[in-house]
């Protein structure tokens, strides 16, 4: 089909005021709102895109590999014995990135918006680079708008967003298992949480030891950024006494990584930073 615009909302705070500023700009017959669904995702996100369709007036469509290709996303991570690695989680290859390339070979566009914010004119400049097919625009950078002032956006139209952000995450990505590239402090927040997140964490910790003893080596998320280097496993592996765990590292302040809408290992024209493999909890927005 023939698109004008087309805005990937993600399920996060900047993709939903992205949206909105390309109504105003556009006109809302003019834009074509796409969620790629991993099946993956908190309950509330679905709660939240309602909310942002009632605010607009207009649906967000939904394309998803689940049901096609993959059954869940620990199919993904079975079939390549592999979590995250230096070039990116293989789950946001084969259920974000490929599913957005697809659509983008199936249709035509002038534009694709993208809600990258006032901190990430890197990974814009990079698509524009690397990727000059995608058309892409970014409506967040044209106002300066941080994450922050876009939450504080929705607040003030009365939508509560995502209760991912409530709990202290600075990201809306696969909540259900939680994201495998989120860090060490990450991962120790949801141990230490308790409850569902604790056994959300107990679950990962299992995959990768079932990952870990179908391919004959370690299979980890994490790895530890100080000079002594390593691979860290959320739980110790009996067969691995050397490898470290999380019990054994010393908690500290992570940076944020930007949300996962398909263009999740956009970022390489930033300078590498020790925790870049890390989401930011404890740096909370205000709610």
């Amino acid at each position: 089909m023939d698109y004008n615009v087309i805005s990937w909302w993600s399920g996060g705070v900047t993709s939903a005021i992205t949206c909105k500023i390309c109504i105003d700009l556009f006109g809302i017959d003019n834009v074509h709102f796409i969620f790629i669904d991993t099946f993956n995702e908190d309950d509330d996100t679905y709660r939240f895109k309602k909310d942002c369709e009632n605010w607009w007036g207009k649906k967000i469509e939904t394309i998803t590999a689940i049901g096609e290709k993959w059954n869940s996303i620990q199919d993904v991570w079975r079939r390549y014995k592999s979590l995250n690695v230096a070039t990116g989680a293989i789950c946001s290859t084969e259920l974000k990135r490929y599913v957005r390339e697809k659509w983008q070979k199936e249709n035509t566009y002038n534009y694709q918006a993208f809600g990258f914010d006032i901190t990430e004119g890197n990974r814009a400049k990079s698509i524009k680079m690397n990727h000059p097919k995608t058309k892409p625009i970014f409506p967040l950078l044209l106002y300066g708008y941080t994450k922050q002032e876009c939450m504080d956006m929705l607040i003030g139209v009365g939508i509560d967003p995502p209760r991912m952000y409530k709990l202290g995450f600075l990201n809306n990505n696969c909540a259900r298992t939680l994201c495998v590239q989120g860090g060490i402090g990450y991962w120790q927040k949801a141990r230490d949480m308790g409850g569902e997140w604790l056994d959300k964490f107990n679950a990962m910790a299992e995959m990768e030891h079932e990952l870990t003893n179908i391919k004959g080596e370690p299979v980890t998320m994490l790895k530890d950024q100080s000079k002594c280097g390593g691979l860290v496993f959320l739980k110790p592996h009996k067969d691995y006494p050397n490898i470290k765990d999380i019990s054994m590292m010393e908690g500290r302040e992570p940076k944020p990584l930007f949300e996962c809408n398909g263009f999740c290992s956009t970022n390489d024209l930033d300078e590498r930073n020790e925790t870049e493999n890390e989401i930011n909890y404890q740096m909370k927005l205000n709610l």
